[in-house]
């Protein structure tokens, strides 16, 4: 038995093996992966590959075909020169055509390369099906092949070869029904009742979903890293071996910590109108999208809770920072006082807990205030984007490649409050940690100055003073503020395009991120009527 034996040629366009020019790989089957087995082309060095990707069959008169194994990703273009992220995945066996090009993997990762030939290599035998087996396997050897037995109506090796290839197929199809299960196993979605919003050390409990991690870094090239390397100029910074890598594991902690919430995704589901208009506000502003999730940590995204030190409103303004933001704050009634306050200052005293006149035994004082635009979701939304557009458009953060981690940071920690306070500075206030962290490690930019800086990682190291930086430039609250925020907005992201991108114009964008493709694929995204019903305890 004896058929014409053809070896796949291709080129590949980024990672280690660019450098290797044509690689011709042995047919008539080619398996592609992290680690396909023998005999298959090793795409080490290149992230987000499975360890079979796809398989390349080039058998009769030179042609050749392409299919991804299982649910993996594998896109075909006629040419190189295309955004991937508009290519969708193949679904099934394609045939390739010289020049076309192949990516393996999820845009933005993975492995690029050109299909050069088919190359034929004359007659494949059975010989030469043992002589490669005894590469492999030690007890194979060569001269094992038999003579074919002319006189008999089937050769000898008949049925035990039909019984292995049948063996293989159902091994095969074993292995792709379990790694497909397997990811749906891993794919988030709500599991128990949860809470809308979290202390600062609960991720610490999470572990890192590596399955959920390659989701988490696409949702962070899109909303992070897009609008850092805009505001930077800094083009080397599309590579990801640059990016934040501890804050990536962080936000997958919280992702996976949220996901699980059926509290969170009807927080979502809340709050959308407001989310809307929040949204809407920032991008007139030319800010980011995820600045706008702020208030699902500090407010719940509702007008009128209140901290202990007198933070109130969807944003969480303390008094002072409110009038600084233009927000109107006046005639505020304490308790046990008939007489009316209004903030003078600028900024918060130092030790609010201490030192603030509206502060006594660690609760906030006011019972109301006669004007309070902080309760009012478009003033202090537009108070919101005057200061955070003050870090923004800082020209030192934004060359560091990290502006919009540290936009959110400000938020929790403050920008630099010195001019406010006669030029007493503070020390966690962002720009001044920033400038302190960059000076000791010695560096021009630091877009992972977040991730370098979460050192307060177990619920004792929390349990701290509020400056505690365990080591660090940032207090440890605003260490685990930014992933938490983050984490927020990429899986509202994904309810929003899923539910309401036909309802709210803002959410239309969100669509590409939630179908096919998209990060969200990763997330069991729930449907509106299953978060309604739950909030309505199943009826």
């Amino acid at each position: 038995m004896s058929q014409e034996r053809w070896d796949v040629v291709v080129r590949f366009l980024n990672g280690p093996l660019q450098f290797e020019g044509d690689l011709v790989m042995r047919g008539p089957v080619v398996r592609l992966g992290a680690n396909p087995g023998p005999g298959g082309l090793k795409l080490e060095g290149y992230r987000g590959l499975d360890d079979r990707q796809a398989v390349i069959t080039a058998y009769d008169g030179g042609t050749a075909s392409i299919a991804p194994v299982g649910p993996n990703q594998v896109r075909m273009a006629p040419h190189e020169h295309v955004e991937w992220e508009e290519i969708h995945p193949l679904r099934e066996p394609t045939y390739l055509s010289a020049g076309c090009a192949l990516h393996f993997g999820p845009p933005g990762r993975g492995a690029t390369c050109v299909f050069v030939e088919c190359r034929r290599l004359g007659v494949w035998e059975q010989r030469q099906l043992l002589s490669d087996a005894s590469q492999v396997d030690p007890q194979s050897e060569a001269n094992d092949v038999r003579q074919l037995d002319t006189k008999s109506r089937f050769p000898w090796w008949l049925i035990p070869a039909v019984l292995a290839i049948f063996f293989m197929f159902t091994s095969a199809l074993g292995l792709i029904l379990f790694v497909f299960l397997q990811r749906e196993v891993d794919r988030l979605g709500p599991v128990d009742e949860g809470l809308e919003k979290y202390d600062l050390d609960a991720a610490m409990g999470e572990q890192v979903n590596t399955a959920l991690l390659a989701g988490v870094e696409d949702g962070f090239k899109s909303f992070i890293m897009k609008p850092n390397i805009e505001a930077s100029g800094w083009k080397e910074l599309e590579k990801p071996e640059l990016w934040d890598t501890n804050l990536l594991q962080w936000i997958t902690r919280s992702e996976t910590l949220f996901g699980k919430s059926w509290a969170v995704w009807g927080l979502f589901d809340r709050s959308k109108e407001e989310y809307a208009q929040a949204l809407g506000e920032f991008r007139k502003a030319g800010l980011p999208d995820v600045l706008a999730a702020i208030p699902f940590q500090e407010s719940g995204y509702q007008p009128n809770p209140q901290s202990p030190v007198c933070a109130k409103g969807w944003w969480q303004f303390m008094p002072e920072t409110a009038k600084r933001a233009g927000i109107e704050v006046a005639n505020c009634h304490f308790r046990g006082s008939s007489t009316p306050w209004s903030p003078s200052l600028l900024a918060p005293p130092r030790n609010a807990y201490k030192n603030a006149d509206y502060v006594e035994n660690g609760a906030c004082k006011i019972s109301n205030c006669d004007t309070d635009g902080r309760t009012d979701i478009r003033a202090s939304t537009l108070g919101a984007i005057k200061l955070l557009k003050e870090v923004y458009t800082n020209d030192e953060l934004r060359y560091s490649g990290s502006v919009v981690q540290a936009v959110i940071a400000s938020h929790n920690a403050g920008f630099d409050d010195s001019p406010y306070r006669n030029g007493s500075i503070s020390k966690t206030n962002v720009l001044i940690a920033y400038r302190a962290y960059r000076g000791a490690a010695n560096v021009d930019r630091a877009p992972d100055f977040i991730g370098r800086n979460i050192l307060c990682t177990t619920p004792e190291q929390m349990q701290g003073g509020p400056n505690d930086t365990c080591g660090g430039y940032l207090a440890k609250e605003t260490q685990h503020y930014v992933h938490y925020i983050i984490a927020y907005h990429l899986l509202a992201v994904c309810y929003y395009g899923s539910n309401y991108a036909d309802d709210f114009p803002v959410f239309s964008d969100y669509r590409e991120f939630a179908r096919g493709s998209g990060y969200c694929k990763d997330i069991k995204v729930p449907t509106k009527d299953e978060v309604q019903k739950h909030m309505h305890g199943g009826k």
